[in-house]
């Protein structure tokens, strides 16, 4: 990985060897391995038997939650707020497990739309709730920086799953609880994969 930053600095007209350079393949391809770290992550070990039997069937949500991603489209970065909810069904998994799934997929290279729908379908597959929703909101680097050069522009994909996509006043409920909260905003759209910035 070195070797290829080496020879893309020269690509773009820059020497390599100047000072300033001289560490720069080292220090981008240790960028880059802990910046798509997602992809060697075990779910199993995070989760890690943190799933609890309790009679709760409570909405439980924990908002405002940073994440860090790289568009696959430019390899610019793309980052915001993540909210998620569920309510169980007789069992809650460790409230710091849920940053950490997102972690897990906000380290690899995403599209906003599927980051969004990864996460609620391994909470979903993990938990086995009565319904998972994710909202995520997000400024990304490349439509900010290049292409349409929108710095204010926000982002914002939603998942439904189980009751927040069946029944309309669990889904308000969620909407309504996190809205007081959102750091930005923007017009909510459900996401899908393939989408994103790929102009």
């Amino acid at each position: 990985m070195q070797d290829l930053v080496r020879q893309l600095l020269q690509a773009i007209g820059e020497d390599p060897g100047r000072e300033g350079l001289v560490s720069t393949p080292r220090r981008v391809a240790q960028s880059l391995a802990f910046l798509t770290s997602g992809y060697a992550a075990d779910l199993d070990a995070i989760v890690n038997d943190a799933l609890f039997t309790v009679p709760h069937n409570e909405m439980v949500i924990v908002r405002d939650i940073d994440f860090y991603s790289l568009c696959e489209h430019h390899l610019l970065p793309f980052f915001g707020k993540c909210h998620v909810a569920y309510i169980p069904d007789g069992k809650v998994i460790g409230l710091s497990k849920i940053p950490r799934i997102v972690d897990v997929f906000a380290r690899r290279l995403q599209v906003q739309e599927r980051l969004t729908s990864e996460v609620a379908n391994t909470i979903r597959d993990r938990v086995a709730p009565l319904g998972v929703a994710v909202v995520m909101e997000a400024t990304h680097l490349c439509m900010a920086m290049r292409g349409v050069e929108k710095q204010n522009s926000v982002t914002t994909t939603s998942a439904m799953l189980g009751v927040f996509q069946q029944d309309a006043r669990t889904r308000h409920e969620f909407l309504q609880l996190i809205q007081g909260r959102r750091s930005v905003g923007g017009p909510m759209r459900d996401g899908g994969p393939g989408a994103g910035c790929a102009d």
